[in-house]
C-alpha cells in the first residue's frame, strides 16, 4: 500500500506531538511513535524509561501494544519521531515484523522531515516471523 501525502504528515505530526509526554529522564531522548492500522485508527506512544534500563520500553512497542490491546492486528505504517532521525530498534523491528513485513516505516525529525521511507520487512531482512515457527 501506498501512503498518501495527507497521511504521511498525518502520522509524523501525530508522532512529533507525541514525544512531549515521553518519559527519559536517563536518556534526554524523547521518541514518538504513531502506528496507522488498516481499519484508519492511529495509534501513538513514546519511550517509557526505567532505572532498571532493561525495562524500558520503546515508543514503537508502546503504539503496537496499544493497537494491539484495542483489538488492531493489522498496520499500514508507523512513524517514528526522534531529534535526529534515529532508527528503530532491533527489538521494535522485531515487533513490527510480527504483525506484517510490508508495514510502511516513516522515520523522520522533530521538525517534521521526512529521513526515510521504507518497510519493515527491509528494516529486518531475513526476518523471523509466526511462518517460520512448526504448526502443531
Amino acid at each position: 500500500m501506498k501512503l498518501n501525502p495527507d497521511q504521511v504528515s498525518q502520522l509524523i505530526e501525530a508522532a512529533s506531538q507525541v514525544r512531549r509526554w515521553a518519559y527519559v529522564p536517563y536518556s534526554k531522548y524523547p521518541v514518538g511513535a504513531a502506528v496507522l492500522t488498516t481499519s484508519g485508527k492511529i495509534y501513538d506512544g513514546v519511550n517509557i524509561e526505567s532505572a532498571a534500563y532493561p525495562t524500558t520500553m520503546c515508543a514503537e512497542r508502546v503504539a503496537i501494544f496499544k493497537a494491539v490491546s484495542e483489538g488492531e492486528r493489522d498496520f499500514t505504517a508507523i512513524a517514528v519521531v526522534t531529534e535526529n532521525a534515529g532508527s528503530p530498534c532491533g527489538g521494535c523491528r522485531q515487533v513490527m515484523a510480527e504483525f506484517g513485513l510490508e508495514t510502511i516505516v516513516l522515520i523522520a525529525d522533530t521538525e517534521g522531515k521526512l529521513h526515510l521511507e521504507t518497510t519493515v520487512g527491509k528494516l529486518l531482512p531475513q526476518a523471523f516471523t509466526p511462518k517460520d515457527l512448526p504448526e502443531k
